[in-house]
């Protein structure tokens, strides 16, 4: 007869070839009744609605959110695929907030479909989805982006409801920088006798300073006999134009939002000192915080030091094994870590104290920076070598966010960019608090991305003369949730707000 644990691997086996073929919605049919009440039981389900669920990790406390947020696009995916086939779209707004590359998880997720029964369905963390009877696009006009289905970038700008600009006045922008030339939109302006929303279009791309795209649709719509009438949709308020840079939604989004929250920085944050005259001086002060500073941040990420490990490992008077457990083997080789990584940032920070400019410095040593933080990991066999490879090859999640990072490859177009603009801003302010916020939001690495910001943040804030500053264990939550903000909302205020205070403090 099976013990108990041999029936739960058996079960453990089931989900797991279930999530071999790519399903993140589990329906109760897909599993016998035993399977599924033994997985829901020691938490390798969880319930969604009646009928469905989603896998999950036991470990994860009740009532987190980490869990549905990570699962969530693919789950109506396979939701709406089991109830209407291939015959539902998201709407065309939706459709151009995914194309812009902003996977944020919605309060509710607006679907179309002939089959549709006008209803809300309630889904977990106060999220839900509405699906609404409607015609769908043209087929040529439907693509599959990671699974769902959602309109053309071209169908999505014709068919958005005239205030989408803006009210997602960063989505918009990126997705009309991804249009190649006027071609791509006029098609189906010609076809529809769009002559309102060819207005609206030429507006928006003369906004963003796509002059000859919107010059493009002005003149075919005329020739076809066309009044067009233009119209910024994005209001009177507007925003500092942005030169095209390609078709990739991460590089145009990172400059987008670094645009448009850089405005709202320097007000905010005390004048830059200027560069220490004393640079021995000011790398003493930074060696005196280095308990505290190990200690606060570690512990931010979850991990249980003391400062007196952090000072053990510093002196070199340490054994991984010390304690005996999987933890505290975890939580020492972190702190040494820490250690070897804060080496080599103050190596980097001697380079800005002498005048290097601190965004190419950081362009070349963080990547030093991560590979020492996770060296005495590799050294023990807890991560393999490739994982000092460099920047993330699988998807991250951030617990309890509804911001999603960009997939891998988006990275890999995000960070250059994101480099780039650090490297040309002139403002101390706003290199502190965008250098950041905006390395968290990509969330480049597998792990240590937390670390590695706030190793960037100090030193930007040293290339503008403030004093390395410790983000304090106790602040942990007002810090997240400013973050928060400025990933979800794009309100960089609150989180400036809070480096300020931590650095006049």
């Amino acid at each position: 007869m099976a013990t108990p644990h041999e029936r739960l691997a058996a079960s453990l086996k089931v989900l797991h070839a279930l999530q071999a073929r790519g399903a993140v919605g589990i329906r109760s049919a897909d599993l016998s009744r035993a399977d599924r009440e033994r997985l829901l039981r020691h938490g390798f389900l969880r319930p969604v609605i009646k009928g469905w669920y989603i896998p999950a990790r036991p470990d994860e406390p009740q009532g987190e959110s980490t869990t549905w947020y990570a699962s969530f696009w693919r789950f109506c995916a396979d939701y709406l695929n089991h109830r209407f086939g291939a015959d539902w779209c998201l709407s065309p707004e939706q459709s151009l907030s995914l194309h812009a590359g902003n996977w944020t998880v919605p309060r509710q997720l607006l679907v179309r479909a002939p089959k549709a029964r006008n209803r809300v369905t309630a889904l977990p963390h106060g999220t839900s989805l509405l699906d609404v009877k409607a015609a769908m696009p043209e087929a040529r006009d439907v693509e599959v982006l990671d699974g769902l289905r959602v309109y053309s970038l071209p169908a999505a700008l014709v068919a958005c409801a005239p205030d989408w600009f803006r009210r997602n006045a960063t989505d918009a922008r990126v997705a009309l920088d991804l249009v190649a030339d006027a071609s791509e939109v006029l098609e189906r302006l010609l076809a529809g006798g769009h002559s309102v929303v060819a207005g609206r279009l030429t507006g928006a791309f003369r906004h963003v300073g796509r002059d000859r795209v919107a010059d493009d649709i002005v003149a075919a719509m005329r020739a076809a006999g066309y009044r067009v009438r233009e119209q910024d949709p994005f209001g009177p308020s507007g925003s500092p134009v942005l030169p095209p840079r390609g078709r990739s939604p991460w590089g145009s989004r990172i400059r987008i939002l670094w645009q448009e929250m850089r405005q709202k920085i320097p007000e905010r944050f005390p004048p830059p000192p200027g560069l220490p005259a004393d640079a021995d001086r000011y790398l003493q002060r930074v060696d005196d915080l280095y308990a505290a500073d190990a200690y606060h941040s570690l512990s931010i990420e979850g991990y249980q030091v003391s400062p007196e490990l952090v000072e053990r490992v510093r002196r070199g008077r340490w054994r991984p094994d010390a304690d005996g457990t999987d933890r505290g083997i975890r939580d020492a080789l972190a702190a040494r870590g820490y250690w070897q990584a804060f080496r080599a940032v103050r190596k980097s920070l001697r380079k800005v104290l002498r005048g290097k400019d601190p965004g190419l410095v950081a362009e070349e040593d963080h990547t030093t920076w991560y590979r020492e933080l996770f060296a005495p990991s590799v050294a023990a066999g807890l991560l393999r070598p490739a994982d000092l490879a460099g920047y993330r090859t699988g998807p991250v999640y951030i617990r309890n966010s509804v911001h999603v990072p960009p997939n891998p490859q988006a990275v890999r177009d995000a960070m250059p960019a994101f480099f780039e603009l650090l490297r040309e801003e002139t403002d101390p302010a706003v290199r502190v608090v965008l250098g950041h916020f905006v390395f968290v939001y990509i969330h480049p690495y597998t792990d240590g991305n937390g670390r590695m910001a706030r190793f960037l943040m100090n030193l930007m804030l040293a290339a503008g003369g403030w004093p390395w500053t410790v983000v304090p264990v106790e602040a942990r939550a007002d810090y997240m949730r400013s973050l928060e903000a400025a990933s979800v909302r794009h309100d960089i205020r609150p989180f400036t707000d809070f480096l300020a205070r931590l650095v006049t403090s």
